[in-house]
This record gives C-alpha cells, sequence and structure tokens, in this order.
C-alpha cells in the first residue's frame, strides 16, 4: 500500500509534473520515425509471414517482438497488435469493438492510466513511428484529437495533485465490517497508507457530487490545514471545523475508534 509522508507527497507531485513534461516532448516532431496507414500496420500482427510484431498506442507504433509469447496470435494480449487499440488498455475490453483508438469519452484517471502505459511502451519497447488517423495526419503531425487526448492527461495530472493533496489533509480511516458487530473504523498514524505524525479522529467527509460520504482521520490539534501556525485566531483543533465533516452518531467527539452497530 503506498505511504506518503510530506517528502513523498511532493515527491509524487514531482513525479506527475515530469511525467507530464516528458509527454509533451513524446508529441515533438521527430525525424527519425516511420510513418504507417492503419492498412500497413495490420500486416504487423507476428503471424507467419508477416514483416514483424507492431502495435499502437495514441497513435505511436512500437516493436513488440522482444515479448513476442504476449502478443503474437492466440496470446492474451493478440488483440493489441497490428493496430491502435488505446481504448482497451484502459477499459480491458478485448473485443473487436472495444479493440479501438477512440479515447475521447474516457475520464481524467483513465487517460492518466492510459499515460503510464505509454509510459510502460517507451520504456520497455523500441519505438518505430506513427500512425496515420486519429491521433496523426497524413503529414504525421498530431491531430485536434490527440491534442485534446494531451489535454486530457494533463488536467489528470493537476487533477491527482489535489487528490495526494487532500489524502494528506484527510487520510482515509482503516475499517472493517463485520455482519454481527456491524462496521469500525480507527484511525492510526498510518492508516490510509498516509504516515504522518498524528493519529486523528474518525469523520464522515462529504464531497460535492458523492453518493455517499466516506470515512477520513481528521487531525484534532493546531491551526486548521489552510492557516498558517502563527495565525493568533485558530482555536487548536486542527480540522475539524470543517464545514463538509460529520460525526458518527454514539461515538466520542475525540475518540480514534468509532463503531457503526447494524
Amino acid at each position: 500500500m503506498l505511504r506518503l509522508g510530506r517528502r513523498g507527497l511532493w515527491l509524487g507531485l514531482a513525479a506527475a509534473a515530469a511525467a507530464a513534461a516528458r509527454l509533451m516532448g513524446w508529441w515533438s516532431p521527430r525525424a527519425d520515425f516511420r510513418l504507417f496507414i492503419p492498412e500497413e500496420l495490420a500486416r504487423y500482427r507476428g503471424r507467419p509471414g508477416d514483416p514483424g510484431l507492431y502495435l499502437a498506442l495514441l497513435g505511436r507504433v512500437y516493436d513488440v517482438s522482444s515479448r513476442r509469447r504476449h502478443y503474437e496470435p492466440g496470446a492474451h494480449y493478440s488483440g493489441f497488435a497490428g493496430r491502435d487499440a488505446s481504448r482497451a488498455f484502459v477499459t480491458g475490453d478485448y473485443s473487436e469493438g472495444g479493440l479501438v483508438d477512440d479515447v475521447s469519452d474516457l475520464s481524467f484517471s483513465e487517460m492518466l492510466t492510459l499515460q503510464s502505459w505509454l509510459s510502460f511502451y517507451e520504456k520497455n519497447y523500441e519505438f518505430i513511428g506513427r500512425v496515420t488517423g486519429r491521433f496523426y495526419g497524413e503529414d504525421g503531425l498530431p491531430t485536434p484529437e490527440l491534442t485534446q487526448a494531451e489535454a486530457m492527461i494533463t488536467k489528470g495530472v493537476e487533477a491527482n495533485k489535489q487528490e495526494l493533496k487532500e489524502k494528506q489533509k484527510f487520510p482515509p480511516c482503516n475499517a472493517e465490517w463485520s455482519s454481527t458487530r456491524g462496521s469500525r473504523f480507527w484511525c492510526s498514524q498510518r492508516s490510509g497508507g498516509v504516515s504522518r505524525d498524528w493519529i486523528g479522529v474518525p469523520r464522515k467527509l462529504f464531497k460535492p457530487g458523492a453518493k455517499e460520504p466516506h470515512c477520513v482521520c481528521v487531525r484534532t490539534t493546531g491551526p486548521p490545514s489552510d492557516q498558517t501556525p502563527d495565525d493568533p485566531t485558530h482555536r487548536n483543533r486542527g480540522d475539524l471545523d470543517y464545514p463538509n465533516l460529520e460525526e458518527y452518531t454514539g461515538c466520542p467527539p475525540l475518540a480514534i475508534t468509532c463503531c457503526v452497530p447494524l
């Protein structure tokens, strides 16, 4: 499980920013790439007599013959060979209808997953060229669809930064459920995978648009997270007065464990 101290949080944000910077570089023109049309790429499926074993991701073509057993005909990922099936990297839909390059309706988090796959192929396989169509034009330059995908990934990185900051402020509770006793929530210095120097108390956190609240650990001393330590107006209650928090019924306000019976 991921453990995020303050140092780990900023390292994570730095890694996300670096990934976005690398992504921008991947779209830049290169003189040493080959340009495929989809019909030509379809010949590279690793069958007897085929010239090679390639796949494409967001229009970028990679030689995957070094791990042929994963992509050759009959292998688990054979459907990716000889085409751009970017969407299936996220959805897991390996049907003919799912092995397509349309990512226009994917969420920010799904586009971040796709960007992770792109990082994987950049690191582990040889880049061969680009395939014309959705992401690259006949001149080999990015299309508006690729620009949109890039923008979605960049927004996903920003959303991920915000999520990491929120998780540092309100780490998830530890939780267990029993068919006889109901639910139990508790906080520790590592609950939610976030290492810290305080424990906190369980509270319900309501997020805009979420159907149900979820349990988070809330710091009980010092200034609020959005207030400087030397500000004399704070009441030494940590983040307990955050407006979207609610106590668990029947649980003492400063208890580190709360039980919710059936």
